[in-house]
């Protein structure tokens, strides 16, 4: 319930500390078709690593972050019916207008009135469009409910990509995106899985969720030739995880003529690529920002199922007052995959 006046606890980012600083802030208040939620448990985003990392610093002044959530509704807003105290939810980490276009066929992230301030998990209490939130069931822990939004932009990515069953694909990058990018690969029918990255660190987490053919790239002398011997040829689709300059022109090299090159990356930082190394080849290059709701819907019917194989991404677990220590880390390098925070 709302605690009338009391100030929660959030990670704010401050420039002045060089990254997150505990501070109380009022408690939200839910409006019209909201929910407010208690953040029970919240994924540390690499998206969000980035941002603090290569945006300048005033443009993040006083932010919060957060948004693989699992919430407890704590109060409705007016006109909601669809949710009762108690419920547990993951929520979209975006609000869009619900009536244009873009939001009646479920892009409400391409709404032209869409809002990515609201949603956030770096604190005790946050607000949600009731029309964003998806129960999670009984059977699902909160800390798989905070996989949700992760697994979903994964998935996304391999449907943005068309896969076909039989096809090969490769995965670029082992952090949870691509991990999970290829968890989905394999489960929607593709022939073989390779997940290319740098190292080997993340090799025995792949393996956890059913994904064997792990490359490390700083173990071979040609990674295409490697690729190529354990996918049985040239890769179909290549997902780009990594989000890094070069990692295109890496995905490029890597897919068969005709082949499809999806970007999941999010790099923040200028990249190049020369399109004559794609033109040749005839390759597909497309980018997935992430989800809609009927992605969130699948991913929790998934684990509901019984799936516990992308619960190896979680590594660490923490408390808010350790946040602004462990992103610090994670900015630098940390050995970390996913690590969880319990506001």
């Amino acid at each position: 319930m709302p605690r009338g006046g009391i100030d929660m606890k959030a990670a704010v980012f401050r420039s002045a500390a060089g990254g997150l600083q505990i501070e109380a802030l009022p408690d939200p208040l839910p409006g019209p078709g909201e929910l407010l939620l208690e953040v029970r448990k919240v994924g540390i985003c690499g998206s969000e690593l980035h941002a603090a990392s290569f945006h300048a610093p005033e443009r993040l002044e006083g932010a919060l972050m957060g948004h693989e959530i699992c919430g407890r509704v704590a109060a409705l807003g007016e006109g909601v019916s669809d949710f009762a105290l108690g419920d547990r939810v993951v929520p979209l980490p975006f609000i869009g207008c619900g009536q244009c276009a873009m939001c009646l066929t479920d892009l409400s992230r391409h709404c032209p009135q869409v809002d990515y301030q609201t949603v956030r998990g770096y604190c005790q209490y946050t607000r949600a469009a009731a029309r964003g939130c998806v129960r999670v069931p009984e059977g699902i822990s909160d800390e798989a409910a905070t996989l949700v939004e992760p697994l979903a932009v994964g998935l996304q990515g391999v449907r943005r990509a068309a896969l076909q069953a039989g096809e090969r694909v490769l995965v670029t990058g082992a952090g949870p995106i691509g991990l999970a990018a290829a968890f989905w690969a394999q489960a929607l029918g593709a022939a073989e899985v390779v997940v290319l990255a740098r190292s080997d660190r993340r090799r025995r987490i792949a393996e956890q969720m059913g994904l064997p053919l792990f490359v490390a790239g700083n173990e071979v002398d040609d990674e295409i030739e490697m690729v190529q011997s354990l996918l049985g040829g040239a890769p179909d689709i290549v997902l780009e995880a990594v989000g890094l300059p070069g990692a295109l022109e890496q995905a490029v090299n890597h897919v068969r003529p005709l082949g499809r090159v999806v970007s999941l990356g999010f790099a923040n930082q200028v990249d190049t690529l020369r399109p004559d190394l794609a033109t040749w080849k005839d390759v597909s290059l497309a980018f997935s920002l992430c989800y809609g709701l009927r992605d969130f819907e699948h991913v929790v019917r998934v684990l509901a199922a019984g799936e516990t194989r992308p619960l190896a991404m979680i590594t660490s677990r923490i408390g808010l007052d350790q946040l602004p220590e462990a992103f610090t880390g994670l900015q630098a390098g940390g050995e970390d995959c996913k690590v969880i925070v319990s506001p």
